[in-house]
Formats: C-alpha cells, structure tokens, sequence
C-alpha cells in the first residue's frame, strides 16, 4: 500500500507570520542603530552595524578581496567545503557504528567503552593536537568538524535501534529471522526518524565546531572572515560572517527536511 503525504493548507495569516516576524526584526534593528558618523540615543555604528549596510557590504563582497583577501563566495566555498567533508566522514561512520551498537552486543562491547571516553571531549580542544598533526589546512579542519559530528550521530542511530518495538522483533522471531535480517528489516527502518534527527543534530555540531576551528586557526572560510573583522574592528564584517553562516545551515536544514519527509511519509511520529 502505497503512503501519502497528507498536506494541510494553512490560514494566509499564519502562512506570512514568518515573514512578518523576520521583517519586524530586522525594522528594529535597523531603527535601533545610528547611521554612521550619527551620534544620538541609538546603538552606534561601531558596537552593531545596520541590516541595510550588511546587504551593502555583502554585495560589495561578491568581487571585493579586501581587506580580508577574499571575496564572500570564497569564504562560503571554503567553509562549505570543510563542513561537507568532515560532516558526510562524521555520517558515514557515526551511523552504521550506532546502528550496530544497538543491536549487536558484541559491537557495543567493543565499541561503547572508547566512544564514552572520548565523547565528552570538546572538539575545540582537539584543535591544538589538530595543528601539530595536520596543521591549518582542509585535512585539520575536517578532522575537527568529524569529531563534532560523529558523536550525535553514533547517539541517535544507538537509541533509534534500542526503541524499536519489542513486539515485531518477537514477532519476527516467532517466524524465524535471524539476527541480521531482524537488524535490517526492523530495526533500521523503526530507527529512521531518529536517524534524520542525528542529521539535523550533526549539522548544527559541525557548523559550530566549523567556525570555532576558523576562529583559531585559517586563512579562509567564514569563521576567518568573522576573526578579521574582529581584528580590524569592522562589526558589519563580524555581522556579515555570522549572517553567512546563519544562512548557510538554514539553507542545508531545510534541504534535510524536504529529504526526511519523502522518505518517512509513511511513518507516524
């Protein structure tokens, strides 16, 4: 039987409710904030930057090196680069390793011990191991950005395994699956929800742990961006990066979510 995705209409007023909440922000904050070279009540241009002058300064960025030495484009290839890599490493281990620790219990003996040592590790703390190892260059950065998002994902493929219902695994006994057929046919697919929350989880690690790398230690990327402007006391190139990098995750999230709803339309939450 084949599964549908059951769409409701919403309301038009709760449809731009969203729009209407961003826009409202954004009209604050650029009311809230004195033009440059204005001295008033409001927030100087020195401590915030406006909206409009960050739209500005983005489009400027888009052929302009200075002074960071790289246009905005690059930064965001770089950083989207690292972040790809060292996430797509972070899920093609930390998934298949929780799914295995959830049910085979030699897995999980093996396995469980190492990960529960290092999980409580920060992943910046890695990041002077990280230098004398690979220095700071792609390879460095990867490493870092898959120790952040290993962890989530060994985590909730581990507990989607262990919730799966007890009834259709005796189920499957009764009729007589082995080990392996029951992990694959029951056990993986009742786990998928959780799966796609360690996705959406992981993202968020890695972007985090993507920038706190950049911030220490690069010469590109977004989080390097964010450490000129800091430097040079610039806050619209400080707001300019962390905007960047806003937008860039919310962008991949939502891509993550068209993806989860095809293939779980068939499975009640």
């Amino acid at each position: 039987m084949a599964f549908e995705i059951v769409k409701e209409r919403k309301a038009l007023p709760l449809r731009i409710l969203p729009v209407m909440s961003i826009m409202g922000f954004l009209l604050v904050w650029q009311f809230c904030v004195a033009p440059p070279g204005v001295e008033d009540w409001r927030v100087p241009s020195t401590l915030l930057t406006r909206p409009s002058d960050t739209v500005l300064l983005a489009i400027d960025k888009l052929t302009n090196v200075n002074p960071d030495g790289a246009t905005l484009l690059t930064h965001v290839s770089v950083s989207m680069q690292e972040a790809f890599t060292g996430y797509l490493l972070a899920l093609a281990l930390g998934l298949p390793l929780g799914l295995l620790m959830g049910w085979f219990s030699t897995v999980r003996g093996l396995a469980r011990p190492i990960f529960e040592l290092i999980r409580p590790i920060p992943p910046i703390a890695w990041i002077p191991l990280t230098i004398f190892w690979f220095g700071i260059g792609l390879s460095g950065k990867v490493f870092i950005i898959w120790i952040s998002g290993i962890v989530p994902c060994v985590i909730n493929a581990f507990m989607g395994v262990q919730m799966t219902n007890p009834v259709h695994i005796q189920m499957a006994r009764t009729y007589g699956a082995s080990d392996w057929k029951i992990f694959t046919s029951i056990c993986v697919p009742s786990s998928l929800p959780m799966v796609f929350g360690a996705l959406q989880i992981s993202l968020a690690y890695c972007w985090v742990t993507l920038v706190g790398a950049e911030l220490l230690a690069s010469d590109q990327g977004l989080g390097f961006l964010i450490t000129m402007g800091r430097n040079l006391g610039r806050t619209d190139i400080v707001i300019l990066g962390m905007v960047s990098v806003g937008l860039a995750g919310a962008f991949i999230g939502v891509i993550i979510d068209k993806i989860e709803a095809r293939l779980l339309a068939g499975i009640r939450r």
